[in-house]
């Protein structure tokens, strides 16, 4: 892997000499005159030595690396705020589109590529975590990642968490915009159900809470994306309570040691556990086999985790033997996709992992799979495109069938028993080579289309995915066909968000290829 990806960075070396810009010494100028806070020591150009490895640092899918892949014109990694104010106004002004990195996780890349003169806003500056455990809030910057919010959280409390995801190199801005999955969800909803303020510059330049933006804006950046409404520099979150000690397990069955009945089962009952149970199942091949691991934590002890699994879940045949201890933060190790042996302090590490290439998509579902189609489903992990695939399915019921469709833009609450995450990954740059995988991924989502949610088939955009449609970038695109892919993302909720999005930004200046639209006049 390491020495793929030290061809492409020479290859990017190469390629970023060549990158267009858009009429350069007027945007410097114009951000000098804005704002005369170092702020030319937060800008980089590719005539700067340093410019590649600034772009490349924060890009977890090397798919988007390739030396054709377009590049910013400048790349700005503020360390205030009114060095952002002047980014975006300085970018409106030079006709330059904004992306805006956080982790670099974004499935597609769009968080720093465009296929039209771009600067890249890179909040991986922004880093500061502020935590109030008597009132459980805390203020948290934009760059922060979900892992070190999580570590600093634990420090000072272990009683304390913030449900979010497991991936603890995802950014909070892109996770908590979108909506933010996480082993606590079924007990108190998403990242953006707990977030209780923010702070946005807007396409104005204006650095707006939620008091100056409105109940409408703050709607919409909570599960409706926030790079479609301006640049989130902080988000004000709800702690939430856990105990001094939880239990994990993992169990693992192959279809030789019945897993096609027991994910069959499970499909029926994990939405109706106790609410502190979170048992998600991940499927992959392993020695020419299909498994099932059966991953879980519990808020509480074995002692109570047995029996309740007995009672609950008595096919999978859980015993105290497959259980440990642990205290939460150790947990979310445990959670991780850190390699075997990691420390709580990799947890605050921005790229602990080799990178590799992938391609995601996903589902709701709202009735069980049938075993026969399930049967079906495990074919396709038996092609060579599947070595490295894998499905996440993530139980749902608990607190996500309590909040309303339309709380936030994130509609997926009553009614799914389950999410699936696909994924497939490779490790060769070559085109043809990934086009084989892409191919491999799509003929299994259409297999499994009957299986879904229909009316619109859900997905979730966290998990983008650009199949779904794309709109056009160098100018207006019609809402009916956004909705396309905005039905899929936000079902009745699209309607309103694109409202809020001509309100807010009319001019439609924070786009890309899924950014909410305007009506057009």
């Amino acid at each position: 892997m390491s020495v793929v990806f030290n061809f492409i960075y020479v290859f990017i070396i190469i390629s970023c000499n060549v990158v267009a810009q858009s009429h350069p010494d007027q945007f410097l100028q114009c951000i000098e005159s804005h704002n005369s806070n170092s702020i030319s020591k937060v800008i980089y150009t590719p005539k700067n030595t340093s410019y590649t490895s600034k772009f490349l640092s924060s890009i977890q899918n090397i798919r988007f690396i390739s030396p054709s892949m377009p590049k910013p014109s400048y790349i700005v990694t503020p360390v205030t705020e009114s060095q952002i104010q002047a980014a975006v106004i300085c970018s409106k002004a030079n006709r330059l589109q904004i992306r805006v990195r956080c982790g670099g996780h974004d499935y597609e890349g769009l968080s720093y590529s465009s296929k039209v003169p771009f600067v890249l806003i890179d909040l991986i500056n922004l880093r500061s975590i502020k935590i109030d455990t008597k009132n459980r809030v805390a203020w948290v910057q934009g760059g922060v990642l979900i892992g070190n919010l999580s570590y600093q959280i634990a420090k000072i409390s272990p009683n304390l968490a913030f449900p979010a995801g497991l991936c603890p190199t995802v950014g909070v801005g892109g996770h908590f915009s979108g909506g933010g999955y996480g082993t606590l969800f079924r007990k108190y909803g998403l990242a953006a159900d707990n977030v209780l303020d923010a702070r946005i510059v807007n396409v104005n330049g204006q650095i707006l809470d939620r008091k100056s933006m409105g109940e409408d804006l703050f709607w919409a950046i909570r599960g409706g994306g926030a790079a479609s409404f301006g640049v989130i520099t902080s988000w004000k979150i709800k702690l939430v309570e856990v105990p001094d000690i939880v239990t994990v397990f993992t169990i693992n069955k192959t279809l030789e040691q019945n897993a096609t009945d027991l994910v069959h089962r499970w499909q029926q009952i994990a939405y109706k556990f106790d609410r502190d149970l979170f048992v998600r199942i991940l499927i992959t091949r392993v020695n020419h086999t299909v498994q099932a691991s059966f991953n879980s934590v519990f808020l509480g002890k074995i002692d109570k985790l047995v029996p309740l699994m007995q009672e609950s879940f008595p096919e999978l045949g859980l015993v105290r033997e497959d259980c440990m201890e642990r205290k939460w933060i150790e947990a979310i190790l445990y959670f991780s996709d850190l390699p075997f042996g990691s420390s709580l302090d990799d947890l605050t590490k921005r790229n602990p992992n080799p990178r590799t290439y992938y391609k995601a998509k996903s589902d709701f579902v709202k009735d069980p799979i049938p075993k026969f189609a399930l049967e079906k489903l495990w074919e396709f992990f038996k092609e060579d495109e599947a070595k490295d695939a894998q499905l996440i399915l993530a139980p749902y019921g608990g607190r996500m069938s309590e909040i309303s469709e339309s709380e936030i833009p994130f509609p997926h609450r009553r009614g799914n028993l389950y999410e699936i995450q696909h994924l497939v990954y490779w490790d060769k740059e070559e085109n043809k080579e990934s086009q084989k995988y892409i191919n491999w991924i799509r003929r299994l989502y259409k297999y499994i289309t009957p299986f879904v949610s229909k009316n619109p088939r859900a997905a979730y955009l966290n998990y983008r995915d650009l199949d779904l449609g794309i709109n056009n970038i160098e100018g207006n695109t019609s809402y009916a066909k956004a909705s396309v892919w905005g039905n899929k993302y936000f079902k009745n909720n699209f309607k309103r968000l694109v409202q809020v999005k001509t309100k807010v930004d009319p001019s439609n200046f924070f786009r890309n290829e899924q950014s909410i639209p305007i009506f057009l006049s």
